[in-house]
């Protein structure tokens, strides 16, 4: 077995897409979708610290989806709240560091106390860092990370590709080895554009809910099939030139 087919990604970064659709399937209202999404977060959290999976990032709500029906949207940041009541403790256990990821200025004052809760509660926590991207989009990263470096003092000519990476909102993490999509939709929708430039993608057909072990196997599977290069070519290849 080679080093390759052993693989396991480092990061793995989820657009967690399909609850509605979900829903619609069983003639439910779209929040059960949304609600039986929670729990499927929850089985792929474990699933990623049982494959040695350092980091996990999921994109629970999009800056853009403030244009959805308002019962929606309300019914989204309800559930927030009562997923980090229901669960907190057992991600605790499991050993779960989590990180909210975005723009938290638009939320209300009560989901940020319990962001802020959860943040402190697993700061210790390392076999898992959970980074939750709420309010989030990559285009509002980058500007804010431009802004910042701005506010900093750095200069224009100081500028790099490093540079700017500093003030990312998720400075601290590496950038995605593995990007999955499941809902059988094939782009990005605004999400981590800058960290995923040298991610592999697999777009799933599984709605969320639905996604387990089998479909996160499957993902992982592929991704050690890729040849990663990072814009060069390995030294075998360059031999063959």
């Amino acid at each position: 077995m080679t080093e390759q087919s052993k693989a396991v990604p480092r990061h793995v970064a989820i657009v967690m897409d399909g609850n509605g659709r979900w829903a619609k399937k069983r003639f439910l209202p779209r929040f059960f979708g949304h609600k039986q999404g929670v729990d499927a977060l929850v089985r792929i959290v474990q699933a990623c610290i049982d494959r040695n999976i350092e980091h996990l990032t999921v994109f629970a709500f999009s800056s853009e989806n403030w244009k959805r029906p308002s019962d929606e949207v309300s019914g989204l940041m309800g559930l927030v709240l009562a997923a980090v009541s229901r669960y907190l403790a057992r991600m605790g256990a499991m050993g779960v560091r989590i990180r909210i990821v975005g723009d938290r200025d638009a939320v209300s004052e009560k989901l940020r106390n319990a962001w802020n809760e959860a943040e402190s509660s697993t700061l210790h926590n390392s076999k898992l860092t959970l980074n939750v991207a709420f309010n989030y989009g990559g285009r509002w990263d980058i500007v804010q990370a431009a802004r910042a470096a701005m506010q900093a003092g750095v200069k224009p000519e100081e500028l790099s590709e490093a540079k700017l990476s500093e003030f990312m909102a998720m400075s601290y993490a590496p950038d995605p080895d593995l990007f999955i999509r499941t809902g059988g939709e094939v782009r990005i929708s605004n999400f981590l554009l800058w960290q995923a430039a040298y991610s592999e993608f697999v777009f799933s057909d599984c709605l969320w809910p639905d996604f387990g072990e089998a479909q996160l196997d499957a993902a992982i599977a592929a991704f050690r099939e890729r040849d990663r290069r990072f814009g060069g070519v390995k030294a075998e290849a360059a031999l063959e030139a």
